[in-house]
């Protein structure tokens, strides 16, 4: 048995779920995107006063520790060490009058963290 069958490989509502707005909003930006573009990776990365911070980005490559969710012909990958600090989260597309964004709601609820920074202005919703 290969290393990578070892690691769970599908999404669950559970583990990650994406609002039907940001399925729409990805969807969007994924089809506009380079033909070579395989995925939006969902990434948790360290720093900042928070602790951890979190983000998005196209990939044109799974690694055998990523796990993946499809909706349609959108792909999200995120890897194993990601998904301990995004168990939970929620993310949703939310337009307000200072602009549209990406915003994860229940952020690090797995691990006990905040995912907020009070004197940067991010939030975990």
């Amino acid at each position: 048995m290969s290393q990578a069958a070892a690691f769970k490989t599908e999404l669950t509502d559970s583990e990650v779920m994406l609002t039907t707005l940001a399925q729409e909003k990805m969807a969007e930006l994924f089809q506009d995107a380079d033909d070579d573009i395989e995925a939006i990776r969902v990434y948790v990365s360290g720093g900042g006063c928070g602790g951890m911070s979190y983000g998005m980005t196209f990939t044109d490559t799974r690694s055998e520790y990523d796990t993946i969710r499809e909706y349609g012909p959108l792909k999200i990958y995120i890897d194993s060490v990601a998904l301990g600090f995004l168990k939970g989260v929620e993310i949703d597309y939310v337009e307000k009058p200072t602009g549209a964004s990406f915003v994860f709601n229940n952020v690090f609820a797995s691990t006990g963290g905040s995912g907020a920074c009070g004197g940067c202005g991010a939030s975990g919703g």
